[in-house]
């Protein structure tokens, strides 16, 4: 199994999940920047260009939910069986957590990549950060009284395993003691220790929090 990962990104998802389940695997590093993500090779095997991707028996898969999906059914470990009273959640929240990330996604674009600054949307980057809040505020809601996504730790909460630093990057968090007490159990966990020793560290962000500038 190989897994096709660039530091600081949705992959450290594959990764974590990875190492719950005791499986071996290769990983083939990525810069965002070098234009790797871009060759012919990359994108036979992700065709937007876009990490991860797992090449496992003889199969490539791209797309975090897809791969999440995939290990746990081909495992039998850390997702709800089809039709069982927790599956619809299960997948609810392997989603939401995509949801969430494409909104972080357009937030490091506005903040990090777009270049000049000149070309950046003050009031874009106003939306996003709103939309961010809504999904922080929903998050909350649900976690309040519980220590996981589901009755127990599942896959879902290694979806939302790159979110977890990453939205207090542009949300403060105050008003979100949840969020925080989630991110401390799940982060404190040995899989996840092991996953991120193994990310490479973050290749994304240089400040602890960027603020929307003025219009």
């Amino acid at each position: 199994m190989r897994l096709h990962h660039t530091p600081g990104s949705r992959s450290l998802r594959i990764l974590w999940l990875i190492e719950e389940m005791g499986l071996e695997c290769q990983i083939h590093s990525y810069s965002l920047t070098d234009g790797s993500l871009r060759t012919p090779e990359f994108l036979a095997l992700s065709p937007a260009g876009r990490i991860p991707a797992l090449e496992i028996e003889g199969e490539v898969i791209f797309e975090s939910g897809a791969i999440v999906e995939y290990l746990t059914e081909l495992t039998g470990q850390f997702a709800p069986a089809p039709r069982t009273p927790e599956r619809a959640a299960f997948l609810s929240w392997v989603h939401f957590a995509e949801t969430q990330a494409n909104i972080l996604q357009a937030l490091n674009i506005h903040h990090i990549f777009l270049r000049p600054e000149t070309a950046r949307s003050v009031p874009l980057m106003q939306l996003d950060t709103k939309r961010l809040a809504v999904t922080m505020k929903a998050l909350e809601r649900h976690l309040a009284g519980r220590e996981w996504l589901l009755s127990e730790f599942s896959a879902a909460d290694c979806m939302l395993g790159f979110n977890l630093d990453a939205m207090f990057r542009f949300v403060r968090a105050e008003g979100f003691p949840a969020i925080m007490a989630y991110r401390a159990r799940a982060q404190a966990r040995p899989a996840y220790q092991r996953a991120l020793a193994r990310a490479g560290g973050d290749a994304i962000y240089a400040k602890d929090f960027y603020e929307v500038p003025d219009v």
